[in-house]
């Protein structure tokens, strides 16, 4: 099992997509840890939405696409945020 999450940080004002085939509660911990990565500039990510795929392939094909999406409104349309 796979599964394709996004981030949200009210302090950046920004999402970031991620595929992971750890348990996502516990891939969240690792963004929120001391580490070197793009979401260590903020310590306040939450989980807004994810998806379950069969295998790490299928949910990072997925991450691409949305990632390709460029338009934050798509995003947000996607996990229910209202503008």
């Amino acid at each position: 099992m796979a599964w394709l999450y996004i981030l949200r940080s009210d302090h950046l004002n920004r999402y970031y997509i991620g595929h992971t085939t750890e348990d996502v509660h516990e891939r969240l911990r690792k963004h929120l840890s001391a580490h070197q990565g793009w979401t260590s500039k903020a310590k306040d990510w939450k989980i807004v939405y994810k998806e379950e795929y069969v295998d790490k392939s299928s949910a990072y094909r997925r991450e691409l696409e949305l990632k390709g999406w460029k338009k934050r409104s798509r995003i947000e349309a996607l996990i229910g945020v209202s503008g």
